[in-house]
Parts: C-alpha cells; structure tokens; sequence
C-alpha cells in the first residue's frame, strides 16, 4: 500500500510541477503540446520497444489481455445499450462509447505502470487491443454511418500503423519473441531517449491544467456523467471482478489489473470525432457534450472528448 501511495504522490508532484510551468508561462504558449508531441512521437515508443523487447510475452499477453478486452466491451454496451434507448444516433454513440471505455494507456497509463504497477509493460495489452482492435472498428461503424467520402478499407485497417506508440510497442514484441540481443551501442540511445517519456506526458498535463475550463457545462450533461460513471467506476470495478472471480492471478490476469483502466481516456475518440464531423454535412444543431470526460487533448489541453456533433 505504501508502495502505491509513493507512486501516485510521485506522478501528483510531478504534475504540480508542469501546473506551476504552466502558469508561470515558462514554456510559452505552445509547452503543453511541444512535450505532448514530443512523447508521442519519439519518447513513448521508445520506452515500450525497450520494455516490451525484453519482456516475458507470455505474461504480457495472459489473462491481462482478456481482462482488458471482456471489461472494455462491458462497459461500451452499457453506454451503447443507453444511447439506443435514448435515441442518440449512431456516431455520437460510439463516440460516447469509446469515452466510457478508451483508457489513456499511452500517457497517464505509462506514468501509473511505471510508478504504481512497477513495470511498463503491464500496458501493453491494453494499449495494443485498442490500437489494433478497438480503433479500427470504431473507425468503420463512423465511416458507414455517415455521408460524404467513405475511407478504404486498408485505411481503416491500416489505422494502428499510423500510431508511432503502437510501431514501437508491435516493434518491441517483435524483438522479444525474436529473441533478438540488441547491441549495447543501438540500445542505450533509445533507453536514454525513452526515459523521457513519463516526465515529458507528467508535465505536459499538470501544464494543461491551467486554464482549463469546468466540466459540465454543456448540454450532454446526462452523457457526460455516464461516460465518466463508466469509465472512471465501472471500467475498474468490472475488470478487477473478472480478474479475481474468473481468470484469478494464477491465470496471468493480478487483481491490479483494474488500476491502469482507471486512467482517463486517451485522445484517439477526439480524432475519430473531429472526422466524423468534418465528414458529415452541416446541420441546425450542435450539441456540445461529453467534454473533458477524456481527460487533455492531444496538445495537452481540453478535453479529449471534445464536442459531439449530432447532425
């Protein structure tokens, strides 16, 4: 316990840090995203191809994997069941969906596994499951939900590719069932390197915290609470029961399980929203809700569930 309680006062100071940056205005105006950038693109898949590169694989991928997929689709037909029955159409279903469900096992998850979790690669599952399974279903219910242009298939399929955490993570497995030795010479730059990553996200949040504006003001407010309900609640509690009353930890799936699927959700459902909307055509209404139910936006700021357009 006391083991926990560091980690998390560890992961608090740090952010306090990126808040006093912030209102400092230390790092201009842009900081927030320059760090945000920076541990996305290059600091972040370096950290999991390090982690994952030399990880047992067959604890990586056990019951953890199950547990991640069983409770993330619990709680998105929760939220899906709700919205049928409400009547809010198809794309701003599954948007709410993916806030309820999509967990931030890039930025904040890393921090927690690293400091809480002791150990990075616990995110791995949660992190490829959504990249390679989630976000190319989500993609293809909004492209045929929607009018306008419809993307290719391979697009869609495609779509984890494009994500530079999940090149590295799919890297990282690579090597390790491999069972390549990288030299001494290639590693460390990439370890050094990817030693940044969980200060870089820590700071770029605590900086995103100035200035940002109050929950709940919007319409949506019954969706919001819901999403947050789900995915601050439900997500954890439905994944703890499954790993200790189903798979059990002689399964590969612990009881803390459920402590990275807390973590706020990751900006991916603020991308698949900004192009539903950019492909729909204009209407007499918008809808503002389900903002800051994501947690900071991909330059760091806002919410990351944005603004969910029904047209």
């Amino acid at each position: 316990m006391q083991g926990v309680l560091s980690g998390f006062l560890v992961i608090a100071v740090v952010i306090g840090v990126g808040y006093v940056i912030g209102r400092r205005g230390n790092l201009g105006a842009q900081g927030s995203e320059v760090l945000t950038k920076l541990a996305f693109h290059v600091a972040s898949p370096a950290l999991l191809f390090t982690t994952l590169a030399r990880a047992d694989l067959s604890v990586v991928f056990s019951g953890r994997l199950l547990v991640t997929a069983l409770s993330t689709a619990a709680v998105a037909g929760v939220f899906v069941a709700v919205g049928v029955a409400r009547g809010w159409g198809v794309g701003r279903t599954t948007i709410g969906a993916l806030c309820s469900s999509y967990v931030n096992s890039g930025n904040l998850g890393i921090p927690i596994a690293v400091y809480v979790l002791g150990d990075a690669s616990l995110v791995a599952p949660v992190l490829l499951f959504q990249l390679v399974g989630v976000t190319p279903v989500a993609l293809t219910v909004l492209d045929l939900s929607t009018a306008g242009e419809k993307l290719p298939l391979w697009r869609r399929l495609l779509t984890p590719l494009r994500n530079p955490i999940a090149l590295g993570s799919l890297t990282g497995v690579a090597v390790s069932a491999a069972g390549v030795e990288i030299p001494g010479p290639v590693w460390d730059p990439v370890q050094l390197i990817g030693n940044m990553a969980v200060p870089a996200v820590l700071l770029a949040f605590g900086i995103s915290l100035r200035g940002s504006s109050l929950p709940l003001r919007g319409g949506d407010r019954g969706a919001v609470l819901l999403a947050v309900g789900l995915k601050a609640v439900g997500q954890p509690l439905t994944a703890w029961a499954l790993a200790v009353g189903v798979f059990g930890p002689a399964r590969g799936a612990p009881a803390g399980r459920g402590g990275d699927l807390g973590a706020p959700g990751r900006p991916e459902p603020l991308h698949l929203r900004e192009q539903l909307r950019r492909r729909r055509t204009p209407g007499p209404r918008d809808h503002p809700g389900l903002d800051g139910a994501l947690g900071p936006g991909p330059g760091g700021g806002g919410g990351g569930a944005g603004v969910i357009r029904s047209r």
